[in-house]
């Protein structure tokens, strides 16, 4: 047996006998790339001390990864398809391994961030090589079921990324973070040698550059708008990206629309299934995300838990992606794609529903029920949504297929954090502002205190470190008079630290509750538009789909331009589909 493996996928006349263990790396190489961004949430407090980070400081780590690797997805996809998906998937880890050593040995805000960004091109690499290999090696009649647990990986790497970070600054420090990927990125490249067979589209025309840089021009620009406008403000940097993805996106639209061999068929977003497909994947994500980013900081500031006691508290999360993705392998088949993606965001909205009831009463007890229907709604949704986009591209394109797919994750998410963000912060500023109304605290100190949760409790245990400080120089002194004054002083500073931190917990368990409500109407809504937009399950079967609700020819000719490959790929899929 050879120790790498060299026989392209495209050329055996069988499917691969080792695709499950070949999968097994797949689903190692999407854990590092998700956990990247989630381990990070509970790492942050202890960059942000170690390295002194300001408020957009800290935003920029966590986002600096994001906007390259929403930005190059597809037109990095559309080179690995014509050249190696393999060798992308493998050139990927190399450059996020070399991103994240290099993010835990800068000691400056501007080197975690370009580290990030390093690492946000690896993943730009790695994220759809993982999906067009997996659709590359799997026959048609197992694809979904691949695709069920490389979603669930994407799933619990969520909940996974705050529990492997807790345990690590437990002994370590936050450069511990990124170092764990390293030893990951390295198993997975030997993985990927041996056990994934190299792929490539058998036929390929030239690439379209110059869709691909437009492409990389309007989602870079509208992320970094997403990002820059509710965190900072709508100033001339948000107002000149948001005017340049509007004119990137026409550019980009007109030109693909043009062009013989486009990168992407912007046409295939005129099917309702694609479509529906796209929607409930960014949707979703924009809930997933959102919520995760202040229920991360409510466990943590609100109820006192530690980053490892975080992580271990996210855990019925991942556990509910298991059972979710195990009942949509099972129901899909026999009910369609629309019944189980839609009841997968009815869940989503019912999750954020019960959110809406937090207060400064609610225990972790109150949130296991939400988390339970949230694991289960991602199960649910993703992997029949993931299977459809994938299903719609010819041989030739999987890895834009998987930047499709992974382009509107990214999207979603960043919407997510952004949106729902800004809505936590404004709610939050403005419920403390009237819980510390009837206080005597300075107006410096609340104004504060308004700038973030942590910046909240962070003045209330400064007010008492100081109340302490008081207490003792009154014990000490010799002076009655002195004394009495320090005393009362330290009376006045302790009751303000308490006022202080009640109002803070309050006022972010408020905003909590009103930001859920914005999350589950943003899903609801977004619930009607993919039913509609979805088709029944007789019409899947009508246009082209097989018995286990997966297209066998999704490419129509009128969309590929012509392509001889389209035909080809499709038939020898379809023939490796058993009859029914």
């Amino acid at each position: 047996m050879r120790l790498v493996m060299n026989e392209p996928v495209e050329s055996m006349d069988r499917p691969y006998a080792r695709r499950w263990w070949a999968l097994l790396v797949l689903c190692l190489s999407l854990l590092i790339i998700v956990m990247a961004n989630t381990a990070l949430t509970v790492a942050a407090p202890d960059m942000t001390q170690d390295l002194g980070l300001s408020s957009a400081d800290l935003q920029w780590v966590i986002d600096g990864y994001t906007v390259p690797y929403a930005a190059l997805m597809l037109l990095l996809g559309a080179i690995g398809d014509k050249y190696s998906r393999r060798g992308a998937l493998i050139l990927g880890l190399v450059v996020f391994g070399g991103g994240a050593v290099a993010g835990s040995l800068v000691d400056s805000s501007a080197g975690v961030i370009a580290a990030r960004a390093v690492m946000g091109v690896g993943a730009a690499m790695i994220m759809p090589a993982t999906l067009s290999l997996l659709a590359a090696t799997f026959p048609r009649a197992e694809r979904a079921k691949a695709i069920v647990l490389w979603t669930a990986t994407a799933g619990i790497a969520i909940a996974a990324g705050p529990l492997v970070a807790g345990a690590l600054l437990r002994d370590h420090g936050w450069a511990s973070t990124f170092l764990i990927n390293v030893p990951v990125a390295a198993v997975a490249i030997v993985g990927a040698l041996v056990l994934v067979p190299p792929s490539k589209a058998t036929h390929h025309s030239r690439i379209d550059y110059v869709g691909g840089l437009l492409s990389v021009v309007w989602v870079g620009s509208l992320v970094y708008m997403i990002i820059q406008g509710p965190h900072f403000g709508w100033d001339a940097k948000a107002v000149t990206a948001a005017i340049v993805a509007g004119v990137a996106l026409i550019c980009f639209v007109l030109w693909e629309l043009r062009h013989p061999r486009p990168v992407l068929d912007v046409r295939r977003f005129a099917h309702r299934r694609f479509a529906g497909s796209n929607l409930a994947v960014a949707l979703f994500f924009l809930a997933v995300f959102g919520a995760f980013y202040y229920l991360t900081q409510h466990l943590q500031f609100v109820l006192g838990y530690d980053a490892l006691e975080t992580g271990i508290r996210m855990l019925p999360l991942a556990g509910a992606v298991f059972v979710g993705s195990a009942l949509t392998g099972l129901l899909t088949p026999r009910i369609g794609m629309k019944i189980t993606v839609t009841a997968g965001m009815v869940a989503g909205t019912t999750s954020l529903a019960l959110l809406t009831r937090v207060d400064s009463g609610s225990t972790y007890g109150n949130f296991v029920l939400p988390l339970v229907i949230l694991g289960l709604a991602i199960g649910l949704a993703l992997s029949p949504c993931t299977d459809a986009i994938m299903g719609s591209f010819p041989e030739a394109e999987l890895g834009v297929g998987g930047a499709v797919n992974d382009t509107s994750i990214e999207l979603g998410g960043s919407l997510g954090i952004a949106v729902l963000g800004s809505v936590l912060a404004s709610s939050y500023s403005s419920h403390l502002s009237d819980a510390a109304s009837g206080t005597k605290l300075p107006g410096n100190v609340l104004s504060t205190a308004q700038d973030s949760v942590g910046a909240g409790y962070a003045v209330a245990q400064k007010l008492g470190e100081q109340a302490h400080q008081a207490a003792q120089k009154a014990a000490v002194t010799t002076d009655p008079q002195q004394a009495a004054q320090l005393k009362a002083q330290a009376g006045q500073l302790a009751d303000g630290a308490r006022q202080m931190a009640d109002a803070v917990g309050s006022s972010f368990s408020d905003a909590v509750a009103h930001t859920s409500v914005v999350g589950a109407v943003i899903l609801g809504v977004g619930t009607v538009l993919v039913a509609v937009l979805l088709p029944r399950k007789g019409r899947e079967a009508a246009s082209g789909k097989g018995d286990e609700g997966h297209e066998t020819a999704e490419a129509p000719e009128s969309l590929e331009g012509g392509r001889p490959e389209a035909s080809v790929a499709s038939r020898k899929e379809t023939a490796e589909t058993p009859s029914a």
